[in-house]
């Protein structure tokens, strides 16, 4: 528990990046606990896309850019792994799941020593023409929706302090 506690009291979010791709070992690691992630009445309906490939992410980067306003941007700050978190919306807590499992893939990677950053526009891009040509290519139907990107790497820098805690979110009764 100490460990874990540690975890996420350390955990931030990263935004630069060394150009460096991450080990096979540590992105399966940080898959796996995606994949434990809890769902609705659990039915499992997140998918996970680890985009390493680099035609794929500057597609994926362009796409989010664009929606974003700022076609020249790099909304994933340089992290050479964006794994694309989808969840079936057939499911009523489709965004809580694909939250849920987010939540997991970020802790992960604090866990391994990656950092990682929630990108957000992943909605928008698979609603796009351009997205459902991407989820089909990956064999998913148009029923999936993006609920986040998880950029993944190795911090370029020192990660950021945390901010003080908010006193009064508690309430016990």
């Amino acid at each position: 528990m100490k460990e874990t506690l540690k975890d996420l009291k350390e955990r931030r979010s990263v935004r630069a990046y060394k150009a460096e791709q991450i080990r096979d070992e540590e992105l399966e690691r940080i898959l796996e606990a995606g994949l434990w992630a809890p769902s609705g009445m659990g039915q499992q309906p997140v998918v996970f896309v680890a985009v390493q490939d680099p035609e794929t992410r500057e597609q994926l980067r362009k796409m989010n850019a664009s929606i974003m306003g700022d076609p020249d941007t790099d909304p994933f700050y340089g992290a050479p792994t964006i794994v694309v978190v989808l969840a079936d919306t057939g499911r009523p807590t489709y965004v809580e799941d694909g939250s849920l499992a987010m939540g997991n893939l970020m802790n992960a990677a604090q866990a391994v020593g990656l950092g990682s950053c929630w990108i957000h526009r992943a909605k928008e891009e698979f609603e796009s023409e351009e997205g459902k040509r991407l989820l089909e290519k990956w064999g998913l139907g148009e029923n999936y929706a993006g609920v986040g990107h998880c950029a993944l790497g190795y911090a370029a820098g020192e990660k950021p302090a945390a901010k003080e805690r908010r006193p009064g979110r508690i309430i016990r009764v």
